[in-house]
């Protein structure tokens, strides 16, 4: 969430914001916070204003009685404060409450650099690596080559989860797991520390990482329980540090974390969702950052950079497109997507890289020092991206490497992993 002292102090840096996102909507949220925040603070001052005014009164009540004096103004009066304190701080609970509700839902502030658009048509293309592959054939889509392999079934898993549900097979099943063994190696490689998170976690924690409406639209809930699936171990891991001050000298955190997904998927009406493109459950290999704002957007660059030698050791066919102002997350300050080419001509989205800046660790409370025992100086800065998600990435995989007879050859780089085969066919 936003700091309150800049939206006390700058509020028009956030309307100005807001209209950029395109979000004009909530410049009443904001009004309405700048309101609550003051009489919030009116309110109490009054109340601290009241218990100074009891002790002032308790010991007038104690002298008195010492000395033998009627003290029964006193008392009555001591009687009341009490009850106007309570009365006050309910008011102010009331308010803290609903100051808290607005900044929940007040996004982050956009970086310079974001470009101004109003949705995802206004995204911009920063680069393309690669060439589409030359077929001297009529190339099919990912499902198709998978079900002529005997690598997938639908068929059953939707007989037993229900759609956004499959069954991997044979080298496919290996192939997944080449994919995250090849991130998780390349990544250790250069220094992250490998971490698989607990795969539920409670609602606190959620709250830090994700909007509010992303609980009934995304994320599965366990029945009785105060726990959901995580939908990537992104969120997970930008929990590990909640309540926490972290020495500046500590900093940066670099993490690489593995884990299965699982999303609802609500909402993806009219979107792509052919085989594995859009699961409600696949395994993805996630790079995360925690670091002190001087550090936030190299680093941020350094994630795209590691994502991007992945694709390419892969010999994958993508793009890169900065998010536009009206297209672009709540949490987010920047952000790209890495989308890949697919055989019917189109690029779609194989991965995404954020910069939260501090809105994520406010809501998480995880600060850092300048040094042992001192202070907290502040809130540290989150960045994360997709190094590979292997559902997308082995439907790229499938798509761009399939052959004329209808076999597909394996990258290279996945081949040690896969008890170096070099086909599936």
């Amino acid at each position: 969430m936003l700091d309150i002292k800049l939206i006390r102090e700058n509020p028009d840096i956030v309307r100005k914001d807001l209209m950029k996102r395109g979000k004009p909507e909530k410049i009443a949220l904001l009004d309405e916070l700048l309101k609550r925040d003051k009489e919030w603070r009116r309110l109490l001052t009054e109340v601290n204003n009241l218990r100074h005014r009891h002790n002032i009164v308790t010991a007038k009540i104690a002298e008195k009685k010492k000395r033998g004096e009627d003290a029964s103004k006193e008392i009555l009066e001591a009687k009341e404060i009490p009850t106007k304190i309570k009365e006050l701080e309910e008011k102010v609970e009331e308010d803290k409450a609903r100051i808290s509700e607005i900044l929940f839902s007040l996004p982050n502030i956009l970086h310079d650099s974001v470009p101004f658009g109003k949705d995802e048509t206004d995204n911009v293309v920063l680069r393309v690596w690669g060439k589409p592959p030359k077929f001297d054939f009529e190339p099919k889509n990912h499902l198709e080559v998978a079900l002529n392999l005997g690598l997938i079934d639908e068929e059953r898993a939707g007989k037993v989860a229900g759609r956004g549900f499959v069954y991997l097979k044979k080298e496919l099943v290996l192939l997944d797991y080449a994919i995250v063994r090849y991130a998780m190696d390349f990544l250790v490689k250069k220094g992250y520390i490998l971490v698989e998170p607990p795969f539920m976690i409670r609602r606190e924690p959620y709250e830090g990482v994700v909007e509010l409406a992303d609980f009934e639209n995304v994320m599965y809930k366990i029945e009785n329980e105060d726990l959901y699936l995580i939908a990537t171990s992104e969120h997970a891991i930008a929990s590990m540090y909640m309540n926490e001050v972290i020495n500046r000298n500590d900093l940066p955190f670099k993490i690489v974390g593995v884990s299965p997904n699982f999303r609802k998927e609500v909402g993806t009406h009219g979107k792509y969702t052919k085989g594995l493109f859009r699961m409600h459950q696949f395994n993805k290999v996630e790079q995360f950052i925690f670091c002190h704002p001087e550090q936030s957007w190299e680093l941020f660059e350094e994630i795209q950079r590691n994502a991007e030698e992945l694709y390419q050791d892969l010999g994958l066919h993508y793009r890169v497109i900065e998010i536009c102002s009206g297209d672009i997350g709540l949490f987010k300050a920047k952000s790209y997507d890495t989308e890949v080419w697919m055989a019917d001509g189109e690029f779609r989205e194989i991965g995404s890289n954020s910069n939260c800046t501090d809105y994520q660790a406010r809501r998480l409370n995880i600060r850092f020092r300048e040094k042992e025992g001192q202070a907290p100086a502040g809130f540290v800065h989150t960045s994360n991206n997709t190094a590979l998600a292997t559902s997308r990435t082995m439907m790229a995989i499938l798509e761009q490497y399939q052959q004329k007879d209808g076999s597909v050859i394996i990258p290279k780089v996945l081949r040690p992993y896969i008890n170096k085969k070099e086909k599936i066919e």
